[in-house]
């Protein structure tokens, strides 16, 4: 697809995904500059909290009116929706500041002295990325037997690099920051389970043990996937010592990367990405079976009018209790907005912000993950979805992450084609569940 331009970056580069960075005094972040202060932290959570105060008084309001008239008054109505969106805003607002603040530095000069090869790779890639100049990085590849080198598919960036791309990507995908995550050397990761469960049997402290069946083995295959981002710069800036290189890099692919990645993990089909829960078969959580996902009907195209919020409960309860200490919701930012306002029996709203700075939202006592890859509530959506993630789905990182450099396809700008392998799919069925809104 191609990406539209925005401010100063100039024209897209035809198909490609792509990241720029054609404005240094604007884009590029130098190693001087500090992090999210905590007053800048504590001020967005307090902005928050003041949101969500209003947000409550509004809906209040709302309600009042419609117990009275039968219905809401239009200014009402759109006051909600402003505030509404406001809430939003500053969440997102106060997880950007908590992010930045949490980051730690990439490697310095005390890691560089415990590990000199660590530092020579660094070296190397530094001038690499900066010039153009391999050598130093293929004779580290060729010292550690890589079958990689620069024509055939970039060079490996250094350890510290990559780490903080996947520390990046853990705090901004957000469901690799609820599932497990497992790094591989090799294309794929396969995985034994037991189809039949184990066969056991009580016995007396004398009696013999009579032989039990063996078990039914099956295996999963959680193939690792390419995935690519493209980022641009000038030479002038790559020429301009101040620039932290592993820095950019990091942040240049951070927002393509965990785009891509929260869009395969929901919804992608396996064919040349992982395959998302969303893309599981489905049954009704009566008949449920391995290897599909139960569903709780929601018995309509929306939440029903009167008591809305029991199909959540049925759908907690239908996780089993193993499963429910861990569990999480996942749902977009609409769908989040419609069950903000729900309440229960003592007038208590269901959804709570969040308690403390770098908690999540919770709603029934459960953290609310935002992912905007989740569907809206429409009819046969599986719009909500709960359990143990943790458990339920698995990520698959490939080790090793590569960076060719181009500094003649899009001249005067050089690119670098920066690629990783992932991959992902259920590997417990019976640890997520979905709600589902009627066709």
């Amino acid at each position: 697809m191609t990406i539209p331009p925005k401010g100063n970056e100039g024209p897209p580069l035809g198909g490609l995904f792509y990241c720029s960075l054609y404005n240094p005094l604007i884009d590029m972040i130098p190693v001087t500059e500090t992090k999210s202060t905590s007053a800048d932290v504590a001020s967005a959570f307090e902005e928050f909290a003041h949101a969500f105060e209003a947000f409550k008084d509004a809906n209040d309001t709302r309600l009042g009116e419609i117990e009275t008239r039968l219905t809401s008054d239009v200014v009402t109505d759109e006051k909600l929706a402003r505030i509404d969106a406001a809430l939003d805003d500053a969440k997102r607002r106060l997880d950007r500041l908590s992010l930045d603040r949490s980051r730690p530095p990439l490697a310095g000069a005390q890691d560089a002295a415990r590990d000199p090869a660590q530092a020579e790779h660094k070296t190397a890639f530094q001038a690499y990325i900066r010039s153009g100049e391999a050598s130093g990085l293929k004779r580290l590849e060729e010292k550690a037997l890589s079958a990689g080198s620069g024509p055939d598919g970039g060079y490996l960036v250094p350890d510290t690099v990559e780490r903080e791309v996947l520390r990046r990507l853990s705090a901004v995908s957000p469901i690799r920051a609820i599932s497990s995550v497992r790094v591989i050397s090799g294309g794929q990761y396969k995985r034994a389970f037991s189809t039949t469960g184990p066969t056991t049997g009580w016995v007396g402290e004398t009696a013999a043990r009579p032989q039990t069946a063996s078990p039914a083995l099956s295996e999963m295959s959680f193939p690792a996937m390419e995935l690519y981002a493209m980022p641009a710069a000038t030479q002038t800036l790559l020429d301009d010592s101040v620039v932290d290189i592993d820095r950019w890099i990091a942040e240049e692919v951070e927002a393509a990367f965990a785009e891509q990645e929260g869009a395969a993990f929901v919804n992608g089909d396996g064919v040349n990405k992982p395959k998302g829960f969303l893309a599981s078969d489905t049954v009704e959580d009566e008949i449920w079976e391995w290897g599909r996902l139960g569903t709780i009907q929601a018995g309509g195209a929306d939440f029903p009018a009167s008591n809305p919020s029991d199909v959540l409960v049925e759908l907690i309860y239908a996780l089993k209790a193993g499963y429910r200490q861990n569990a999480s919701f996942v749902m977009n930012r609409k769908t989040q907005s419609a069950i903000r306002k729900f309440k229960d029996d003592n007038g208590q709203y269901l959804w709570a912000p969040p308690a403390s700075i770098g908690q999540s939202a919770t709603l029934m006592g459960f953290p609310v993950v935002e992912a905007e890859d989740m569907p809206d509530i429409a009819a046969g959506s599986c719009a909500i979805a709960f359990g143990d993630f943790k458990r339920g789905y698995l990520v698959v990182d490939r080790a090793g992450m590569r960076v060719l450099r181009d500094p003649y396809s899009a001249k005067p700008y050089v690119l670098f084609y920066t690629t990783k392998r992932v991959g992902g799919g259920v590997q417990d069925y019976a640890a997520i569940k979905l709600l589902k809104f009627a066709a």
